[in-house]
């Protein structure tokens, strides 16, 4: 298979690249920059000159191959605009994407989030088969805004492309991670403890990145369309969980930070919206469907494995 990637240097994208070609398919990946290139190279796959707010590019790109796998995100607009401007651009990226792919039967697979759905009174944790609720104007700012992109991508369905989303967790860990662990890491370093909101008893849903990678593959590969995939190694880690592991292997406490301080200019600062959602999930569903087994380190393995806490 001929599979369109984006975001192919970034943290989860360039595990993307490898593992497809490890499994045989030949990769085209977008690049919009020269540094941007070479690294897509090297990773074994052509490279295709461009960027995402090129609509017509992509569609070009999708219709030329057999697959597109997405992962990539505006970023350079969340100074100026925030989550609202990178939704509403990632959602005329996957209407082009309809365009280009409607009634072709051909995958297209592009990533969601565990934390936008808004799942927040379901009682049991998330599966596969839950949509995620409506967002609108009432949920601007929020990582909810994003439903709309999800929702929009499981509807092309119904137009004849094998659309699907992998949900992903807030934190996907490797030797590269540049994510939300090592903030909470230099959070810590800079503060002198480690927090966690209230209790830290909310949920955290984690996965190594190869496993993610592992996860995109199958699901271009053999998901049937209209369908949400959970890239997640469990259920959830307790936050508390997390920052006494952090705080173990810096030699800091750990500390239980009130409501009252999370936010600016507290100890959280921005990341106070983002500690305190709890966000129990299952992938019962996408191991049954996809025979998808995560096989690298958990989350809290992986802690110690050097790549997180550099001796010095």
């Amino acid at each position: 298979m001929h599979v369109f990637v984006t975001g192919g240097t970034g943290h989860i994208g360039s595990y993307i690249i490898p593992e497809l070609i490890a499994a045989g398919h030949e990769v085209t990946g977008l690049a919009r920059s020269d540094k941007s290139a070479a690294a897509v190279s090297a990773l074994g796959a052509k490279v295709r000159r461009g960027d995402i707010s090129d609509l017509d590019g992509l569609k070009a790109a999708a219709a030329e191959s057999d697959g597109v796998i997405h992962v990539a995100h505006r970023q350079d607009l969340l100074p100026s605009g925030g989550i609202d401007a990178v939704a509403a651009a990632e959602l005329q990226i996957m209407l082009a994407y309809g365009e280009a792919l409607a009634g072709t039967g051909k995958p297209l697979v592009a990533s969601g989030s565990i934390g936008s759905p808004g799942w927040e009174n379901l009682g049991r944790p998330a599966t596969e088969d839950d949509p995620a609720l409506p967002g609108g104007d009432a949920y601007k700012g929020t990582l909810r805004v994003r439903n709309v992109v999800e929702t929009t991508v499981i509807g092309l369905a119904e137009r004849g492309v094998r659309s699907s989303i992998v949900r992903i967790p807030p934190i996907a860990h490797s030797a590269t991670d540049a994510g939300f662990l090592p903030l909470l890491i230099g959070l810590a370093k800079e503060k002198g403890v480690i927090g966690y909101p209230g209790e830290g008893a909310n949920l955290w849903p984690a996965v190594h990145s190869r496993d993610l990678a592992s996860l995109f593959r199958l699901a271009l590969e053999k998901g049937p369309a209209g369908k949400y995939w959970h890239g997640i190694e469990g259920e959830g880690i307790r936050l508390r969980e997390i920052a006494e592991a952090i705080g173990s292997r810096l030699g800091l406490p750990a500390v239980s930070i009130p409501a009252d301080v999370l936010m600016l200019p507290g100890y959280f600062g921005f990341l106070a919206n983002l500690v305190t959602l709890d966000l129990p999930a299952s992938n019962v569903i996408t191991r049954q469907a996809l025979g998808w087994e995560p096989a690298q380190p958990s989350l809290l393995a992986d802690l110690d494995n050097g790549h997180y806490f550099p001796a010095g």
